[in-house]
C-alpha cells in the first residue's frame, strides 16, 4: 500500500485563555462560541490519537498506522527506538489571556513520577500583537531556597525574564526552563510526546464556577532548572530559498524555510520522518515523480521517511517549519 503526505484532524482544547485566533488567522473549523487555545495537529499522546484527515488512509489512527507501516513510516532507527509511540506532539497555541507559569520534568523525572517521557520545546511566534510578551528562565542567579521564598511572597514575576516578542520570534525551551506565554500570541509548539506540565503560579485565576486550577508547586521545586542564560531567544536571519536553523537537539530538528522558487529535498541520509507546518502561503509537495499534495497556511503534514525525495513547490511566496529527528 502507498504511502503519501499525511494530514490529520486537528484536536481543540478549550482553555481558559484561550482566543478565536485558531479559526480566524489559521482557518481551523472550531466552534466559535468556546475558547480554543491549542489545535493539537499530529498527537500520538494517550486519548488524544491524530485521525487521519486526507487519502485513502482516512480514518486511521496514528498508532493504526504505526503498526501498519513501521520503519517506511517513522524511520529504522526511530520505529526501534520509540515502537508504535509517536515521539513528538505538534500544536498551535492561542494567547488571548497569559498562560500559568509552568515548568515541564526531564526524561528521568518523568519517567520516576509519570512513566512519561519528559518534556523539551520549542515556540516559533505565528502572530505577536503590538507590546506581546512571555515569560522564559531567570532574569538573575537563582536558587531553589530564593524561588521559593518569592513564590511564598507573591513575587515570582520579580526574578522571572521576560521578553517582548513579534511574528517570527522563535525560543527554545529545554525541559526544566520556567516559562509563560503571555496574552496576544499566536503560536507554533514542537515538544516531545509529553502532556506533562507543572503549574507554578497561575495569576489568582478562577474559572466559571469559581475555582482555581490545581498547582503543582511541590513538584515544580525538583523539575527547576535555577541556571541563568545569557539570551534566551533563539537568533536567526532567514535567506530566501535556504533552509535556515532554528533548533537542533536529541528530541527534534527544526528548521525555517521561506520560498518562491521550487526546493528540492533530499532526505535520503535521515531515516526520519517529516513535518512540514505551513506559517505563511501555500505549496505543493511533489513527490514520487508525479504525485502531489497541496498544503495551505495553518496546516500540518507528516511526511513518511519512505518518500525521502520531494520538491517543494509555491503558489506565491510560502514559508514553512521543517521538523525531524
Amino acid at each position: 500500500m502507498h504511502l503519501y503526505p499525511i494530514k490529520f484532524v486537528p484536536i481543540p482544547k478549550e482553555t481558559i485563555w484561550g482566543g478565536n485566533k485558531l479559526e480566524s488567522l489559521l482557518s481551523k473549523d472550531f466552534p466559535t462560541n468556546k475558547k480554543i487555545g491549542e489545535s493539537w495537529e499530529i498527537s500520538g499522546v494517550k486519548d488524544n490519537i491524530s485521525l487521519v484527515a486526507n487519502g485513502h488512509l482516512k480514518g486511521e489512527s496514528l498508532n493504526k498506522l504505526i503498526d501498519k507501516f513501521g520503519s517506511r513510516l517513522l524511520g529504522h532507527k526511530l520505529y526501534e527506538k520509540f515502537g508504535n509511540e509517536f515521539p513528538l506532539l505538534i500544536k498551535f497555541i492561542d494567547a488571548d489571556d497569559a498562560l500559568s507559569i509552568q515548568v515541564h520534568p526531564d526524561d528521568k523525572l518523568a519517567k520516576k513520577r509519570h512513566n512519561s517521557f519528559g518534556k523539551t520545546e520549542m515556540w516559533y511566534v505565528i502572530d505577536a500583537e503590538k507590546d506581546a510578551n512571555l515569560i522564559v528562565g531567570f532574569n538573575q542567579r537563582v536558587d531553589q531556597k530564593l524561588y521559593q521564598q518569592k513564590l511564598k511572597e507573591g513575587n515570582l514575576e520579580d526574578i522571572l525574564n521576560t521578553e517582548q516578542v513579534k511574528n517570527g520570534s522563535c525560543y527554545f525551551i529545554p525541559a526544566g526552563r520556567v516559562h509563560a506565554i503571555g496574552k496576544g500570541i499566536l503560536l507554533a509548539e514542537i515538544q516531545q510526546n509529553s502532556d506533562i506540565t507543572y503549574r507554578m503560579y497561575d495569576w489568582n485565576r478562577v474559572d466559571q464556577q469559581g475555582k482555581s486550577r490545581e498547582l503543582h508547586t511541590e513538584m515544580a521545586v525538583d523539575a527547576i532548572d535555577y541556571s541563568l542564560e545569557e539570551e534566551y531567544a533563539t537568533p536567526y536571519t532567514s535567506e530566501i530559498n535556504k533552509t535556515t536553523s532554528l533548533a537542533q537537539c536529541d528530541y527534534f530538528t527544526t528548521n525555517h524555510l521561506v520560498f518562491d522558487l521550487e526546493i528540492m529535498r533530499d532526505y535520503s541520509l535521515l531515516d526520519s520522518f517529516i513535518i512540514y507546518i505551513c506559517l505563511e502561503g501555500e505549496f505543493e509537495i511533489c513527490y514520487n515523480n508525479l504525485d502531489r499534495t497541496l498544503v495551505k497556511k495553518g496546516e500540518s503534514f507528516l511526511i513518511p521517511a519512505e518518500l525521502n525525495n520531494l520538491s517543494l513547490k509555491p503558489k506565491t511566496q510560502a514559508s514553512c517549519l521543517e521538523v525531524y529527528i
